[in-house]
């Protein structure tokens, strides 16, 4: 099995520091399972290249098993898997962990690099492949096979030779190796226990949390365990507090109160579900669903024929899929676990998007990423999008002078800046907006919600 990493960043030699394998010299490292070789195809000033060989021994495979031929018959010799992840581990330990003492500082540079696997099992196809690299950045490129030329109508094997190319560091892109090549071939040739979970949460530091096929990579990393998974996307999510869903239910809970006397939210549900039949819309996909408030209106309104709820944490969705479960008219609802800032292709072909009080929790460099996200790749026809008024405030009496309706929002908008936010969006992505107010409305303060509908030109 072979392995190629290529950097044009210069001096490219310097890629020899980064992987602590010197580029004059061949290596070789022995392995449970076979041998590891090291060496450089290419070296010069303008472009370097370090190449892993994986030699698997199928003899040493069975060894100490009641084994037949059947055993020594295998695909693991030559394609990538969990061998490969064990041996980036093992081979490249240094630069996985993000460590050089001679260069410190490039550690954390991205530069330019191309990684080539020669033969990679994509249980999923190439689709799959692309779901879980493109989010990261990454370009594919793949090249399938068919499993008999002899037999064409057997149709495409799930084995792929595949380039991926980004700018980003050296230790994130063998991260994502060691993670994804597992998750991809669906399988591990070791036993899964509690330790797997460490090592998944180490190496996806700073990416998993966020990647639209979170739930999916840490499924099949885990060999779908269903108790390490669980565990797995707990401590996920985990951050400061040591339950931060239950934080964010407690928050929610504060937020209504703090609107209860106006019944605020179910203003807000009708008003949407309003804007959304005026557009024709039934196709639905509710970004930032929490517990399913919209989804189970939705649901009981025989007008939608789509409906799919969207969050990035797994107990909102849990908590959503109960209440839908009561609702018999619910079949046409479906549940995504996915973050907003990166593009996700089940995203796609929606008649419209509801995002109920959901920007404000983004933090404001993110933004940008979640306007590119939902108005540049998902492109729905229709995005109904509300928001808190800001000036508003100073009508709640349980609000102090300053205090934002809930602790975890990052912003809340004046009228005028939800305003000159929504006009540039519709002019940078081709939308036109009308705005419209939801809540009794002061004269001085305008109304406690705003609403902007978004139709794409």
């Amino acid at each position: 099995m072979l392995l190629t990493i290529t950097t044009t960043h210069q001096p490219a030699t310097d890629l020899g520091y980064l992987l602590h394998k010197h580029p004059d010299r061949c290596q070789s490292f022995p392995l449970s399972f076979g041998q590891a070789h090291i060496f450089y195809p290419e070296a010069s000033i303008k472009k370097c290249t370090a190449a892993l060989l994986l030699d698997v021994d199928p003899v040493k495979l069975v060894r100490g098993r009641s084994s037949n031929l059947i055993q020594y018959v295998s695909d693991r010799p030559y394609v990538a898997s969990s061998f490969l992840s064990v041996a980036i581990a093992q081979v490249f330990s240094t630069a996985l962990n993000g460590r050089c003492k001679e260069l410190p500082e490039l550690v954390q540079t991205p530069i330019p690099l191309i990684a080539n696997l020669s033969v990679l099992p994509c249980r999923g196809g190439e689709g799959f492949l692309r779901q879980l690299f493109e989010p990261l950045g990454y370009s594919v490129s793949a090249q399938g096979y068919i499993l008999d030329e002899k037999f064409p109508e057997w149709g495409q094997s799930p084995y792929y030779t595949v380039e991926l190319q980004n700018t980003v560091t050296l230790s994130d892109l063998l991260s994502h190796l060691y993670v994804l090549i597992p998750v991809l071939d669906d399988d591990k040739h070791y036993f899964v226990g509690d330790d797997e979970v460490e090592k998944l949460l180490r190496h996806g530091e700073g990416w998993l949390k966020e990647h639209p096929a979170q739930e999916q990579i840490i499924k099949r990393y885990l060999k779908r365990q269903p108790k390490l998974t669980r565990i797995a996307l707990f401590q996920l999510t985990e951050e400061d507090e040591p339950d931060p869903d239950g934080a964010a239910e407690k928050q929610a809970e504060e937020e209504a109160a703090v609107e209860k006397p106006l019944s605020l939210n179910q203003q807000r549900l009708d008003a949407v579900v309003a804007a959304l039949k005026n557009k024709g819309a039934k196709r639905i996909v509710d970004l930032g669903c929490g517990q399913g408030n919209l989804l189970k209106k939705l649901a009981k309104d025989g007008y939608f024929h789509k409906i799919t709820g969207v969050d990035v944490s797994y107990r909102a969705l849990e908590r959503a899929d109960e209440r839908l479960e009561r609702l018999s008219s619910s079949g046409n609802v479906q549940l995504m676990q996915g973050a907003l800032t990166y593009k996700d292709k089940r995203l796609l072909g929606y008649d419209a998007a509801a995002v109920i009080e959901v920007i404000e929790h983004l933090d404001l460099p993110r933004l940008s990423a979640f306007e590119r996200v939902l108005f540049e790749f998902a492109q729905p026809r229709t995005v109904v999008l509300t928001t808190p008024n800001i000036e508003y405030n100073v009508k709640f009496p349980s609000l102090t002078p300053g205090k934002l309706r809930h602790q975890d929002h990052r912003f809340e908008w004046t009228r005028e800046e939800f305003q000159n936010w929504a006009k540039g969006i519709g002019e940078k992505f081709s939308y036109t907006v009308e705005f419209q107010a939801v809540g009794d409305e002061d004269l001085e303060v305008g109304a406690p919600t705003q609403m902007g509908i978004f139709s794409r030109k």
